[in-house]
């Protein structure tokens, strides 16, 4: 009995993901088949690679010896196949998990060019906050993550992708009622979720600087605070770009507050085992797509 790639495939991701049922979900089959590959593995090895008990998975000792080994001959398939030009048209998933200010940017142009690369490459995309895309990534629930990195995991890869300043915008209205922009924080503040960067840095500023109470009032969507703003209803911090067409057209302006928030960094992010030639290409693309970008411009 001789073993295959599918069974290699099977053993790698079950050692890395520590589930059966995570693992046929990764490889978009059914926890029986992930099941009846390894035991074929194992019989064609002639020794046990995995110890299966009370739901829980771990490797034995034989186990953790060939898994390396089982790594390499996946790279090595990788490798053939991109030579080849045949990674290019076969089919397969990619988990895509993006931050709001991406999705409203450049992720199109991302897609589009992908999709071109790919053609057989069907890609699911999650928009969610960089702190819950960040555990879907580590958890290997995502492929690939576009959000505000790095990610400290010695699993992941990070590409950088650029920085992206913060800005205070209100609608003219909200701005002339302000006798000083200092007196700004007697308005409602529309800022990002409490568990952001941001949010923390905001509290921290006018807690040392402001001798009331600010007005905070946090968002998971920027495209909600935004129009909360162009309707009067506060001064909200996002990224320019987002406010460009509202600028623009006068629904809001800028006001020039001293102080703003760190810039969001941006990074692609991926886990760099296995080996996957599509996942590092579509990491490569988006770095490349970010850069010609004048902060992810619209």
């Amino acid at each position: 009995m001789q073993w295959t790639l599918k069974q290699l495939e099977s053993f790698v991701w079950v050692a890395k993901l520590g589930s059966f049922r995570r693992a046929a979900e990764r490889l978009n089959t059914t926890q029986p088949n992930i099941s009846v590959r390894i035991s074929a593995l194992e019989a064609a090895l002639d020794q046990r690679l995995l110890d299966r008990d009370a739901g829980s998975v771990r490797l034995t000792i034989n186990g953790q010896t060939l898994l390396g080994y089982a790594e390499q001959v996946l790279i090595a398939t990788e490798e053939f196949s991109a030579q080849s030009g045949l990674s290019n048209r076969q089919p397969g998933l990619l988990r895509i998990g993006a931050t709001e200010i991406v999705a409203q940017t450049w992720l199109r142009h991302l897609l589009r060019s992908l999709q071109e690369e790919f053609p057989n490459l069907d890609v699911e995309l999650t928009v969610d906050l960089s702190v819950n895309l960040r555990a879907a990534l580590v958890d290997r629930a995502l492929d690939l993550g576009l959000l505000n990195g790095p990610i400290s995991d010695f699993n992941i890869t990070n590409l950088g992708l650029g920085d992206v300043p913060l800005a205070w915008l209100a609608a003219p209205v909200v701005a002339a009622r302000l006798p000083d922009v200092s007196q700004m924080p007697t308005q409602p503040l529309l800022v990002p979720a409490r568990n952001t960067r941001p949010f923390v840095e905001v509290a921290a500023h006018f807690r040392k600087t402001w001798r009331g109470v600010p007005r905070l009032v946090p968002s998971t969507n920027l495209s909600s605070s935004l129009q909360m703003a162009i309707d009067g209803l506060g001064v909200a911090l996002m990224p320019p770009q987002m406010a460009a067409g509202a600028v623009q057209s006068g629904d809001l302006v800028t006001l020039p507050y001293p102080w703003n928030p760190s810039p969001l960094r941006f990074t692609a992010s991926y886990a760099h085992t296995p080996a996957n030639r599509v996942l590092e290409r579509a990491a490569e693309m988006a770095a490349e797509i970010a850069a010609t970008q004048d902060n992810f411009s619209l």
